[in-house]
């Protein structure tokens, strides 16, 4: 994995924390979380607080979150919304710790100046051993507060100056007074900086788990369905009308067009599809060529093409199936009829746009593996596993290609394959400047000019 690494494949675009207040501050929230505390001097964490050296240092890489199920969270800075989240078990939690950030920003920020942030993504099941709990997850509550309970006591200061302004005789309350004041010691000026975070709540009927070999769920659908990487009838009876995996793939592709959630590659609006399916064919040589000892060193494209007229006779059906439908959309050939028995079918697709865009482009990376842009873009859990077993040619091949291809222009890349309004981002929202925000004494918000 050190090849991804060094690129910035893997592990990019973690915070670093090596000051020693900082460090302090990770410690008090961890010990409050978990009852542990870390001895580095110096590590990375990612939007959860979640740090990949502190995970060696335990021998315990779900720190937090045990049994893979309550996400917890340390928050040492509001810069953690543009990382990425490492050892997901659940598709969502990413995107509710990025929305919990966001929304409320400027509080956050006034209030990591000064301690850690911890918390937890919560819902009804604390275990998932049964595959049926996984039904019982629908809403998400985020609760968080400082390791020094900031917001826990400022709710308690505010409570006491609304009783001191409605009460008639709260001037001469002596004990009434020396509380807020004691508050106040902490908390500051709650009237003029309002400490408070939205303990928001998401509900979720549409999500992947890594949970039983990875499981994709969709309930809030016309036509509901599971669909499982592995054997469905190791789940047994799930309270779903339909349970898939990915040998069903005739129900898979009536479930996606039921539900209007894909389209064809080539039918997409404002798309290159010609050179998406040279590209994914480009994907399906190299798999060939690697696994059969080829040096890939500096390959090109032409080098490529070479390699596939060379190899004609092993190429699979997935090329065949692609370079059928890449000559119809060079107008050098009829409409290819590939039926979703074909090899080749769902790497013709991808999502429509819709709210659950990322999910099933994530299934369609899934159930297309060799399609290794797709893959890392949408599934790098599932990515840097099969990444592992790939020969030193493949390895070597890839994390150069995606280095060179991707990494130059990520938000480009995904508009051409995904559509313009893709919504896959990693930090790319824009830079906010938090000082101008909240100014350097907390959350008190500036007029507008």
């Amino acid at each position: 994995m050190k090849r991804l690494i060094t690129r910035g494949l893997m592990f990019g675009n973690l915070v670093e924390v090596s000051s020693p207040a900082l460090v302090e501050r990770y410690n008090r929230a961890l010990e409050k979380l978990t009852g542990k505390r870390t001895q580095l001097p110096d590590f990375h964490i990612d939007i959860s607080g979640y740090s990949p050296e502190v995970g060696d240092e335990l021998g315990d890489h779900l720190y937090l979150n045990q049994g893979g199920c309550n996400r917890q969270f340390i928050l040492l800075t509001t810069e953690q919304k543009s990382s990425p989240l490492l050892n997901t078990r659940f598709s969502m939690s990413r995107g509710i710790l990025r929305q919990f950030i966001e929304e409320n920003e400027p509080q956050l920020f006034a209030l990591t100046t000064r301690d850690a942030v911890a918390g937890e993504l919560l819902n009804s099941v604390y275990d998932v051993s049964d595959p049926t709990r996984l039904f019982d997850i629908r809403k998400i509550t985020i609760e968080a507060d400082t390791t020094g309970s900031h917001v826990r006591e400022a709710a308690k200061l505010t409570a006491l100056i609304d009783r001191f302004r409605e009460e008639e005789d709260a001037w001469w309350d002596d004990v009434l007074i020396a509380d807020m004041i004691g508050l106040a010691k902490t908390t500051g000026d709650v009237t003029r900086n309002p400490v408070d975070l939205k303990n928001q709540t998401f509900t979720q009927e549409n999500f992947w788990t890594a949970h039983f070999g990875g499981l994709y769920i969709f309930r809030g659908m016309q036509h509901p369905a599971a669909i499982s990487a592995a054997d469905r009838r190791e789940l047994g009876n799930l309270p779903i009308k339909y349970t898939f995996d990915f040998g069903d793939r005739n129900q898979i592709a009536k479930f996606l067009d039921y539900n209007d959630l894909v389209e064809p590659i080539v039918k997409a609006r404002g798309v290159d599809a010609a050179a998406i399916l040279q590209q994914k064919m480009d994907f399906i040589v190299v798999d060939l060529v690697a696994g059969e000892g080829v040096d890939l060193s500096g390959a090109t494209r032409r080098d490529i093409r070479q390699l596939a007229r060379r190899h004609a006779r092993n190429l699979p059906d997935e090329f065949h199936g692609l370079n059928a439908l890449k000559r119809w959309a060079d107008g050098d050939a009829p409409w290819p009829r590939l039926t979703s028995d074909h090899p080749a079918y769902f790497y013709t697709l991808r999502a429509k746009a819709h709210e659950d865009r990322d999910l099933v482009n994530m299934l369609l990376a899934d159930m297309t593996p060799k399609d290794i842009r797709q893959l890392f873009i949408c599934h790098k859990e599932r990515f840097y596993r099969d990444y592992q077993g790939w020969s030193e040619s493949k390895k070597s091949y890839v994390a150069e290609f995606l280095e060179t291809e991707y990494q130059v222009d990520k938000a480009g890349t995904r508009a051409a394959l995904f559509g313009a309004d893709a919504p896959l981002r990693e930090g790319a929202a824009p830079e906010v400047d938090l000082v101008h925000l909240v100014g350097p004494w907390g959350a008190v918000m500036r007029e507008n000019r």
